[in-house]
């Protein structure tokens, strides 16, 4: 059956966090503001403004100008004027830098839409001065900065959320939050204030329902592996039953063996003597004739043999005619073949005199010609003094292009130069606008001096770890909430910042090894994935004394990591608590809490082993120096200056380097055209001497030519020579044809006689045959 749908989820409705207990929405008033809204804005003396006035609306309100009108200024004097810390806008790390540059002091003053009757506007009003001092007025009345912060909160006001409040030059970090923390952060912004400690704890039981389902479907399986085993051990008790019916079968059968092979070697025995007495019968018979024709046939058989011995003398004599007729035969074709040969030659040598003829009289055509051609050819004169002149300029061109080479080159070193600058300043810039670099320069601040160069010592060897490697600690730690911050680095011991972490031990010796030049602690985690902590709950009576979370809960880093802060700084036992908590800690140990954290003070009980009395040790909140860490800016803005200035100065020396070579492609176009104007001339020269020398040389070539064709052999001598050859080889070839015919009528004759012995042979076969 079906499990049944849950019921539907009741929705949840958004109530300011400074009053979580009413059930309803703020009411908005008749001017449409809601408590909590800035009603008025006053500036005096605050960065680009003497002094301003501005009375945003009730809903949504835009500010538009052009750049460096002051835009940022409003969002920099609010987030001052609610108790923000200087560093969160990412301009500044303290107030005085917001003073207007000349002035010794300025003021920010907010209205804000109050809560009651009437809606009464509150006034917050905070002035500071270059002395980096500030001074709070609430009302006009001064105030201390706590009573600032709790009007703020009652309207669940919260700078430092990015999702509530984002200046510009936090845009970034807004981009790298995850969409988890993107939810985590709205829900603390506008939601209840335990619907984040409802978030995760729903998340946890999550978790723990996905590893029940797990179990319930590996429980199955081995369920259904145990039901394949039964049915297969089922079949194989059958087959070994019925392998014992078929063995007792088997053995049975053994037994009746000998008996069957009996019965059936007597039958074969009685069946073979009947069959040898016929063939003995049969035997005897056969023998009785062989005897009665056997002395015909050898009287025969010696008639045989004679007439074979003559029809073999026949055959030798009938073969050596054969023999002789194939050399005659042969001899005849190859005299043939030797007078078609000939007279092939002497038609050959008649062409080749009619051919001898004709080149004769066309060589001494190209012969007569060639001579008049060289006689007409006429003289050249080259033009000397212009070579001159184009040699001239020729050189005044190069020497010309050589200075601007000389000149492109030095401005291309110094171009490299700049461009060298120009990366090296722009590496540092952004290496100081990174934030791993503002974290590790914070490590370098406290004391571990060559931190930066062991963690990129680690990121560019990483392939020779076996598992991941994390570290700098600080780095892989990921928390949102400043002054949770403050709380996690005062409770964990600094060494473990700067720490490394590895997950095997071989990891860790290599690590150790590498790492002891620059003195960072290395730390190795063996465990499991999963985080072994105390289970995380906070029960109705932490609430009541101001326990709101545990430190653990409030940081997000890698599962190693925060194994090893738990395992070394024990945050899965450090508790964080409002202001009601400090007023009330004296209780707070009686719920067996041993750490406590306040906005003001750090609490930590011990009982005494023998006495079992509760001993107390208070702290200050000390700032955090490690995650909150910043840049200088005046540093960073005159990094940028600088690299935009280096940026012009490369681009002009570009562009003069682009008019030298356009200068310097335009004097070599105009070299290139003077020499090939000379080459022109040059060519010409040339052209003309070779055509004399090669006039000369065609003559020489066709004068020897007629020489070689009229010094050729005779043919008339030939032709007799082949002549007297042809009438030898007339007389071999019909000497050859008398002595065929004889050969023939040898051969006849041959025939004849083999044909008869033949006919006598085949008679002689017969008359055997029919006496055996």
């Amino acid at each position: 059956m079906a499990p049944s749908r849950a019921a539907k989820r009741p929705k949840l409705e958004l109530v300011p966090a400074a009053s979580s207990s009413s059930a309803a929405l703020p009411q908005r008033g008749d001017d449409d503001y809601v408590p909590g809204n800035i009603v008025e804005i006053e500036l005096c003396n605050f960065m680009t403004y003497d002094r301003l006035v501005c009375r945003p609306g009730p809903r949504l309100n835009l500010v538009v100008g052009p750049n460096g009108s002051g835009k940022s200024s409003l969002v920099c004097a609010i987030a001052l004027a609610l108790a923000a810390d200087p560093a969160i806008l990412g301009r500044a790390s303290s107030v005085r830098a917001f003073v207007k540059r000349g002035e010794e002091s300025g003021h920010v003053r907010l209205a804000l839409r109050g809560h009651g009757p009437g809606f009464r506007d509150i006034q917050i009003t905070r002035k500071i001065d270059t002395n980096n001092k500030s001074e709070w007025l609430l009302d006009g009345a001064i105030v201390p900065k706590k009573e600032i912060i709790d009007v703020i909160m009652k309207f669940n006001i919260q700078v430092n959320n990015l999702t509530q409040f984002l200046p510009q030059d936090r845009v970034c970090e807004f981009a790298k939050l995850t969409p988890i923390q993107l939810l985590e952060e709205t829900e603390k912004a506008v939601g209840d204030p335990n619907l984040p400690v409802q978030h995760r704890q729903l998340i946890e039981w999550s978790k723990e329902l996905r590893v029940l389902e797990v179990t319930v479907k590996q429980k199955e399986q081995t369920l259904n592996n145990l039901k394949a085993l039964n049915a297969e051990q089922e079949k194989d008790v059958q087959r070994v039953q019925q392998r014992d019916k078929l063995l007792k079968k088997a053995e049975l059968m053994k037994k009746k063996l000998p008996w069957l092979r009996y019965d059936m070697k007597k039958l074969e025995f009685v069946k073979v003597q009947d069959e040898e007495k016929i063939f003995k019968n049969k035997m005897e018979e056969a023998a009785k004739i062989w005897q009665d024709s056997k002395a015909p046939i050898e009287e025969l058989k010696k008639e045989k043999m004679t007439h074979v011995s003559s029809t073999k003398k026949i055959t030798n004599q009938i073969n050596q005619n054969m023999n002789k007729r194939r050399e005659v035969t042969d001899e005849e074709g190859q005299l043939s073949a030797r007078l078609k040969t000939t007279f092939d030659n002497i038609e050959e040598l008649k062409r080749e005199e009619r051919s001898r003829q004709q080149r004769m009289s066309n060589a001494r055509a190209t012969l007569d010609a060639a001579e008049k051609e060289l006689k007409d050819l006429e003289p050249y004169e080259p033009p000397r003094a212009e070579m001159a002149q184009l040699t001239e300029d020729i050189t005044q061109k190069t020497y010309a292009i050589n200075k601007l080479k000389f000149r492109r080159n030095d401005e291309q070193r110094l171009l490299a130069q700049e461009k060298e600058n120009l990366r090296k300043c722009s590496d540092k810039l952004k290496q100081m606008e990174s934030k791993n670099n503002k974290l590790l320069q914070a490590l370098e601040r406290t004391g571990a001096d060559k931190i930066s160069e062991a963690y990129y010592w680690v990121q560019e060897n990483k392939n020779m770890f076996r598992g991941e490697v994390f570290g700098p600690v600080l780095l892989e730690v990921n928390i949102q909430n400043k002054t949770h911050a403050a709380y996690l680095e005062n409770h964990v011991p600094n060494y473990v910042w700067k720490s490394f972490i590895t997950q095997n031990a071989s990891d860790r010796d290599l690590l150790v090894r590498q790492l002891k030049q620059y003195g960072i602690p290395v730390l190795n985690y063996t465990g499991e994935n999963s985080i072994r902590c105390e289970p995380f709950n906070i029960t109705l009576e932490m609430k009541q004394l101001g326990i709101k979370s545990r430190l653990d809960q409030e940081f997000e880093a890698p599962p190693a990591v925060k194994n090893v802060l738990i395992t070394q700084a024990s945050v899965d036992h450090s508790y964080i608590g409002t202001d009601q908590a400090d007023q009330r800690a004296d209780a707070v140990v009686k719920l067996g809490i041993c750490d406590l954290w306040t906005p003001r003070n750090h609490y930590r009980w011990s009982r005494s082993r023998y006495g079992d009395h509760v001993s107390a040790n208070v702290d200050s909140v000390h700032p955090s120096r490690l995650f909150l860490c910043d840049l200088n800016v005046s540093d960073i803005e005159k990094l940028r200056s600088e690299n935009e200035e280096l940026k012009r100065k490369v681009e002009g020396m570009e562009e003069a380097l682009r008019e030298l070579q356009k200068e310097q492609r335009k004097l070599e176009d105009e070299e290139a055209e003077i020499r090939k104007e000379k080459e022109t001339i040059i060519d010409r020269v040339r052209s003309h001497k070779k055509r004399g020398e090669e006039l000369k040389r065609r003559v020489d070539i066709r004068r020897r030519a007629l020489e070689d064709i009229s010094q050729e052999e005779d043919v008339e001598s030939s032709t007799r020579k082949l002549t007297d050859q042809l009438a030898k080889l007339n007389d071999q070839r019909f000497r050859a044809v008398i002595k065929l015919k004889s050969l023939l009528g040898e051969a006849v004759a041959l025939r004849w006689s083999s044909a008869e012995k033949n006919m006598a042979f085949i008679e002689l076969d017969t008359k055997i045959w029919k006496r055996m």
